[in-house]
């Protein structure tokens, strides 16, 4: 029996605990996890401008895979910090819980809170250069790791205030360093838009880009809705502030039955949303409900109306700046727990129904289109109840015969592959784990449901199998609870016609099971394109570039190059190696990272505007080598 005693314990000093667990402080290390760190200097420019010390904020990407942030904010101090030696600015990079936020003399509204923002970006940075510009000077210090390499030097007199970080993240810690300027660009118009009058320039790949909108969150709303047909001409809007609380929101409701929220917190995206969602939510609610009661616009066959019934088609945007201590679940940020959900729920509600009230034809109007999602919900229970009772309440599972399904019955640890035809369907069932790893093989490409109508959608054959595996249901019958496995997976050859396919039933997921995606559930599987022989050693390459770059490796050696021409002729023994071991393979999964963006992309790439594609090709096609058709 091994020892266990004082010997095994380790303090882990300064900034260690931020190198040896990043996920604690930025979620992962993945791409999600890289950008959290510029969200971190990002946001300390932007709780700049919310107390009116900044109007300009300026992001530069380098082909380092560096970046820089520029504010023309009131600059990091610098003096002396109490009794050390140290200054101010050494001791917000090097030390973790350090900051002026916790107290309101300096900051009274900010997205940063727990001091950690600054030093957690140092700590997995290579190379972090922090420059002051107040007092006089300009003044530069340098750190790597979460470590000082220079002292604080005292530049060039300056007039202007601001501070510019320039930091290059790990190769130790993130697999990949280089940023998405995509993501960066989204990030930096929707800040732009939540704070009226800051000004937010992107500088990519000789690129410059100019957010500003005057209007804020009213013009944001506008560009999300774009060509969609509204109940409303224009968007309703709420501002209301006191001593504690400053709440604005602008909605609207769409023809579209799908709800769209976005949430804000002191400039920060709260994707899991919080209390002042829940309060959002309540007050829309009640407003509406209330205006139904007082023009006895009920149906009797209705006994109530719900809040599904009247956020069907909702279209909002809020935005809270709490003042004081504010509560966030998490260094990410993700979600609101600060106890404000009666006070956004009043100002909501009692906004709502007046101006309902003051325009009782808009008010009519929205009354019957809750009234009408009301009836069509009642309807499908109806249907629902009338199916059930017709099989007798079955509780077998009515699964698709060409799924293989596997052995155990723990969601956590069941896999569905999801691969293209019987060929690749009897690879994979060859290679796969029989006790956690179901195939279902469909046949080419499925229906492209972008285009397609729900009727017509539902009476497809393949349509009906990937739901009936799932376990699910679709649309008002969705029940997660009934999900069958953790991870589902698409396997799809590594050619253009196995991305089409992909695409195609990532489409499905996207519209018809959002909630697999947003769960996380949804992965894509990388099968390689080629095989390398090099004596007694294997490599396996995914593209043609990664080919090159293992031959060049191999410095002449005598080897084989093979080329799969798809899953249904690859080995069982290379597919469960490759693509579907757990020990071995590589999987992406499935986010959305901005509900907005998805939409557009979706319906410009697989909608029935062939011009949208067109110009999409057009866009791209420079981007292009070696094709593989």
């Amino acid at each position: 029996m091994s020892k266990y005693s004082s010997k095994d314990i380790q303090v882990l000093e300064g900034l260690d605990p931020v190198r040896k667990r990043p996920g604690m402080y930025i979620g992962s290390t993945s791409s999600t996890g890289l950008h959290h760190l510029l969200w971190e200097i990002l946001d300390n420019g932007v709780d700049e401008a919310l107390n009116g010390h900044c109007n300009v904020i300026e992001i530069t990407l380098d082909k380092n895979h560096g970046v820089t942030v520029k504010d023309n904010g009131r600059g990091i101090p610098v003096d002396p910090y109490r009794n050390t030696k140290q200054s101010a600015m050494e001791i917000l990079f090097t030390t973790l819980h350090s900051g002026g936020k916790f107290s309101q003399d300096n900051y009274k509204i900010s997205g940063g809170l727990h001091g950690v923002g600054m030093a957690v970006v140092c700590a997995l940075s290579e190379k972090l250069v922090a420059t002051s510009r107040r007092d006089g000077f300009e003044w530069t210090q340098t750190y790597s790791r979460g470590k000082p390499t220079s002292k604080l030097k005292q530049g060039k007199s300056s007039r202007i205030r601001g501070t510019t970080v320039y930091f290059k993240p790990d190769g130790e810690i993130f697999p990949k360093t280089e940023f998405n300027p995509k993501l960066i660009l989204e990030q930096a118009e929707s800040k732009s838009f939540l704070n009226r009058g800051l000004k937010i320039i992107v500088n990519e790949n000789k690129n410059k880009h100019i957010f500003h909108y005057p209007g804020g969150i009213r013009d944001y709303i506008k560009k999300i809705v774009g060509q969609k047909t509204t109940l409303m001409d224009e968007p309703f809007y709420v501002e209301k502030e006191d001593k504690s609380l400053r709440l604005e929101a602008v909605f609207l409701w769409t023809e579209n039955t799908d709800t769209q929220i976005l949430s804000f917190a002191n400039s920060i995206r709260t994707i899991d949303g919080g209390t002042h969602e829940t309060g959002f939510r309540n007050g829309i609610t009640k407003a509406v409900r209330a205006h139904i009661d007082r023009r006895k616009l009920l149906p009797k066959d209705i006994t109530g109306i719900t809040g599904d019934d009247v956020r069907e088609g909702l279209l909002a945007i809020i935005n809270i700046y709490v003042q004081g201590e504010v509560e966030f679940q998490g260094q990410t940020k993700g979600r609101l727990n600060s106890e404000i959900t009666s006070q956004v729920e009043a100002v909501v509600k009692h906004t709502l129904e007046h101006y309902l009230n003051e325009n009782q034809t808009l008010g009519n109007a929205l009354a019957d289109r809750v009234i009408l999602s009301a009836q069509a919900r009642i309807a499908s229970r109806q249907a629902k109840e009338a199916v059930q009772r017709k099989t007798n309440v079955s509780h077998r599972l009515n699964l698709p015969g060409k799924l293989a399904d596997c052995a155990t019955t723990d969601k956590d640890e069941a896999e569905l592959f999801i691969c293209e035809g019987d060929s690749a369907g009897g690879s994979s069932k060859q290679a796969r784990d029989r006790k956690t790893q179901a195939i279902l093989p469909i046949r080419g490409k499925i229906l492209n449901v972008e285009t397609a109508t729900m009727t017509k959608t539902l009476a497809n054959a393949e349509i009906q199998n990937l739901i009936s595996a799932c376990g699910t249901g679709i649309g008002n019958k969705f029940d997660y609870g009934k999900l069958r496995y953790g991870k589902i997976i698409i396997m799809t050859d590594a050619d253009v016609d196995g991305a089409h396919i992909c695409t195609l039933l990532l489409t499905f997921f996207y519209r018809c099971l959002p909630e697999i995606i947003d769960k996380g559930h949804l992965f894509i599987a990388q099968p390689p394109l080629y095989r390398i022989d090099a004596g007694k050693k294997i490599f396996y390459a995914l593209t043609d570039g990664e080919k090159d770059r293992i031959v060049e490796g191999l410095n002449g050696s005598a080897h084989e190059i093979g080329r799969f021409k798809g899953l249904g002729e690859m080995p069982a023994a290379d597919l469960k190696e490759t693509t579907m071991s757990k020990k071995s393979r590589s999987l992406i999964r499935v986010t959305v990272s901005s509900a907005e963006q998805g939409d557009k992309t979706v319906a410009r790439l697989m909608g029935k505007n062939a011009e949208s594609r067109f110009q999409f090709i057009k866009e791209k096609a420079v981007f292009v080598q070696d094709l593989d058709v």
